[in-house]
């Protein structure tokens, strides 16, 4: 992974929200959020050390991964601070009560302005790959998201997308079958890689019920600092 430059470290890290019982962060493409079998220290490590830091916990710090983003994209990850507010989070995340909303950059524009697109995923592990299918398929999930182009660039052009279901690479699945693969996705059809190996999706969004106080939680997350990102107008 070329991207050593963007990497997130305990002293870099975009803090979006903080309390004491969540943190939110806006992960850096590259980023692993748990570890994995390539042993690189993940983002869950470094939000450790920037809490003991900060708070001069002594001991180990409590920190709970509540749900992940793919290596090459960036934007909003939450982790639990407490265990109360672990598996209350977790509930939220599996009745889909958060609602989120990502950007992608795409070169071809899909078929239409704004649609629904349904799909048959059905997920290769060998691969680390998800096939969708028009009609359900042994072993397939179906996948639904919403998305429309919000942004026409020079090259590219800019959706905005909500999830329905959250299903393995779903986006990155379901825009590659309708001819638009994200910028930089060569897994799933695009034609050159991005220079940091990332890709161009990114969790913009993410509103949810604070798990412990009376309060609606509305993140945002800032774009990755690239020229095409950069070029987006209505940030």
């Amino acid at each position: 992974m070329n991207s050593e430059k963007i990497l997130s470290t305990k002293q870099n890290l975009q803090v979006l929200y903080e309390d004491n019982h969540l943190i939110a962060i806006n992960k850096r493409p590259g980023d692993i959020v748990q570890g994995d079998k390539t042993g690189d220290t993940p983002l869950s490590e470094h939000v450790k050390e920037y809490i003991k830091d900060k708070y001069d916990k002594p001991g180990k710090v409590y920190l709970g991964v509540v749900h992940r983003l793919d290596r090459p994209t960036s934007g909003i990850v939450i982790f639990a601070r407490t265990s109360k507010a672990l598996p209350r989070l977790n509930q939220l995340f599996k009745d889909r009560d958060a609602q989120k909303t990502y950007w992608a950059l795409v070169k071809n524009m899909p078929p239409k302005e704004e649609d629904t697109l349904i799909h048959y995923l059905k997920r290769n592990p060998k691969q680390n790959k998800s096939y969708a299918h028009i009609k359900e398929v042994p072993e397939s999930k179906k996948a639904i998201l919403d998305y429309r182009i919000i942004q026409k660039l020079d090259n590219y052009f800019l959706l905005e997308i909500a999830l329905h279901t959250g299903r393995h690479h779903q986006i990155r699945s379901q825009l590659s079958v309708i001819g638009s693969p994200i910028k930089g996705d060569l897994k799933y059809g695009f034609d050159r890689s991005n220079k940091d190996a990332s890709i161009s999706l990114h969790a913009r969004k993410l509103s949810f019920k604070h798990p412990v106080k009376d309060l609606e939680l509305n993140l945002v997350a800032p774009v990755p600092n690239d020229p095409i990102w950069n070029a987006i107008n209505i940030l």
